[in-house]
């Protein structure tokens, strides 16, 4: 089966559905050719991956790690947060999901969100 596109539908997905309802979100970015024109490659550029890219949101099926949603592509400049508020995914009831420090202050309704912490190692 193919990752659900539609945000709204996420939540009766048959992928969502298998297993408990333990998600992982994160954002991916594709390397794609250097655009011709200079706005669009500004808006290409990540400087996190220092080339130009496309970026989408994936949600992950933590008990079958399937991939249950896939994003609209985003230029790779767009950050992970703003891009997954653009599309509000529909969960299902008491899920968990899984994020990583890009999607700091992400937090749905009705759903227990994990993050990790910095470790005292990696501050200044």
């Amino acid at each position: 089966m193919a990752p659900e596109r539609d945000a709204s539908q996420v939540a009766t997905s048959h992928l969502t559905l298998e297993g408990a309802p333990n998600m992982a979100m994160d954002g991916t970015e594709r390397r794609r050719q250097r655009p011709q024109d200079d706005p669009a490659q500004q808006a290409h550029y990540s400087g996190k991956k220092k080339a130009h890219t496309d970026k989408n949101i994936l949600l992950v099926n933590e008990m079958t790690s399937k991939v249950v949603y896939r994003g609209p592509t985003e230029p790779g400049k767009t950050h992970d947060k703003k891009a997954t508020d653009q599309a509000p995914i529909a969960y299902p009831i008491n899920a968990t999901l899984d994020k990583d420090t890009g999607f700091q202050g992400y937090e749905p309704e009705r759903i227990l969100t994990m993050q990790p912490k910095k470790s005292h190692e990696a501050r200044p």
